[in-house]
């Protein structure tokens, strides 16, 4: 039951980190950025990569070279919690920069999860959080295809009001694809492969 568990939550989240030796592909849209991003781990404990960014708010383009760090991990019989540290810094001015902090804690029924990052850069300072939970209607075997439910809360520092919104999130092996839809009209997608 553990192993299952653990297999199944290493596909459940958008993970910063992959297993020792593994790669990770992303590509993410929503109303601040458009983005892809590949990382390699060296280790379970930390993933380094590269971002192409379309920075909406800031409306530039860049990439960004990107250290994660896997704070904390715990694993029991019936949960899991990871704790991550996210860097990044531009590969065309080392000044522009962003740092932040992801957590999610969950059970085969359940999902919680948060995030805040802080991008700092001569053009524009912002930081952007979320909080959201999600219930998974049925709980699938390791091997399945997964469902879950989710509601997302958002905000930014320019805006200062939150957004929130239903995400379903789908996985199945290595491939994750999760869909919002924002109460001011805008898509939050996200999808992950993983090598």
């Amino acid at each position: 039951m553990v192993l299952v568990m653990c297999f199944a939550s290493e596909a459940t989240d958008a993970r910063k980190i992959s297993y020792s030796g593994g790669g990770t592909l992303m590509v993410k849209s929503d109303s601040s950025a458009k983005s892809v991003y590949y990382h390699y781990s060296p280790s379970y404990k930390f993933s380094v990569g590269i971002e192409a960014q379309k920075d909406i708010f800031r409306e530039t383009k860049g990439s960004y070279l990107r250290f994660n760090y896997l704070l904390n991990r715990k694993n029991t019989d019936t949960s899991q919690r990871n704790l991550y540290f996210l860097s990044g810094v531009s590969t065309e001015n080392f000044n522009d920069l962003f740092y932040g902090v992801e957590g999610d804690w969950e059970t085969r029924e359940f999902f919680s999860g948060f995030g805040y990052t802080k991008t700092v850069a001569a053009s524009r300072n912002i930081s952007h959080s979320y909080v959201q939970i999600g219930i998974a209607p049925y709980v699938g075997d390791y091997g399945d295809f997964h469902t879950w439910l989710l509601l997302k809360a958002k905000r930014n520092s320019l805006t200062e009001e939150w957004q929130t919104y239903p995400m379903l999130k789908f996985f199945k092996g290595n491939v994750l694809v999760e869909i919002g839809y924002g109460n001011q009209g805008d898509w939050d997608l996200h999808g992950m492969y993983r090598f």
